[in-house]
Parts: structure tokens; C-alpha cells; sequence
């Protein structure tokens, strides 16, 4: 276990080596949250590339390109009956 200390201006320094196992650079970008309990102050490293980190935020819920592709298999079904 590492303590740091707030400085007058609030900062801490973030120990060497959880920076070279997060591979933090010098203007590396982080989350800072407060976790729900409000006990605890959360520190995660923003990915270089975040539209991919974005990717599959949304997983586990209601998927709209599944009601698309039921959407569009509905039509195609009213279409071919139509035709006949």
C-alpha cells in the first residue's frame, strides 16, 4: 500500500510504479470519480483511442439493431405478400 499526500493545490503524486502498470505517460488523460458510496475516489486511465474504448458501453441492454433487423424482416414478409 502507497499513501500520498494532497498538496496545498490539490494534487498527489501518482507512485512510479502504478504508472508504468497502467503505462501512464506525461499528459496521459484520467476518469476521476467519486464511487457511489461516496467513500472512495476512483482513478482510470482514459484509452488513447476512446470511439474504441466507446465500443460495447451499451452491451446487456436493449440492442436497436436487433429491433432493426426484426423491423426490416417484418417488412420484407408484408412485401412478399404483396407481390403474390
Amino acid at each position: 500500500m502507497t499513501i500520498a499526500t494532497v498538496s496545498t493545490k490539490g494534487q498527489i503524486v501518482i507512485p512510479a510504479w502504478i504508472r508504468k502498470s497502467l503505462g501512464l505517460k506525461p499528459q496521459s488523460k484520467l476518469v476521476i470519480t467519486l464511487s457511489e458510496d461516496k467513500q472512495k475516489v476512483l482513478v482510470e486511465p482514459l484509452p488513447e483511442d476512446p470511439i474504441e474504448s466507446a465500443c460495447g458501453i451499451f452491451s446487456g441492454g436493449h440492442s436497436l439493431t436487433q429491433t432493426l433487423l426484426e423491423e426490416h424482416r417484418r417488412e420484407m414478409k408484408i412485401g412478399s405478400k404483396n407481390i403474390t
